[in-house]
């Protein structure tokens, strides 16, 4: 008879908390954008970033990326690499909203959710997106661990 494969009970735990927690705040944050496009488009104009030309399609391309990676948690498919893509958004997040607080902006709604629950931009706020970069990270780790032969 051949040995199981199972992991042990404190990495199970982790990692099932570790991708329901990431996936639920992704894909929050891909329904707010998505429901207020417009709206979402606004906010990212608050940013001084890009030219007014650009803001649909970064919009496009933020919400798109966020439900491939909603759909990629959901499924399971190579993990580890879906939670590297988690962190790789959340610290892109963290980079843009740190230069934009360094250039003293005053953004009322920092679009996380696109416009519902709108949060200003505050000093703490690119610290939130680091916390999800150390989560996606603990999934990363958690989803390349190799099991235990019991």
């Amino acid at each position: 008879m051949l040995p199981l494969r199972v992991q042990s009970a404190p990495m199970t735990f982790s990692y099932w908390i570790l991708r329901t927690l990431i996936t639920g705040v992704v894909l929050a944050s891909a329904v707010g954008k998505s429901l207020d496009l417009a709206g979402f488009v606004e906010v990212l104009a608050t940013y001084h970033t890009v030219p007014a030309g650009w803001l649909w399609p970064l919009a496009w391309l933020v919400i798109g990326v966020e439900w491939v990676l909603v759909l990629w948690l959901l499924s399971g498919w190579n993990l580890g690499v879906g939670a590297l893509a988690c962190a790789a958004l959340n610290l892109g997040y963290a980079a843009w909203m740190t230069v934009s607080l360094l250039r003293g902006l005053d953004i009322p709604n920092c679009g996380c959710f696109g416009r519902f629950f709108p949060q200003p931009l505050r000093w703490y706020s690119p610290l939130e997106d680091l916390v999800l970069v150390a989560m996606s990270y603990a999934l990363w780790h958690c989803a390349r661990k190799p099991s235990r032969l019991r």
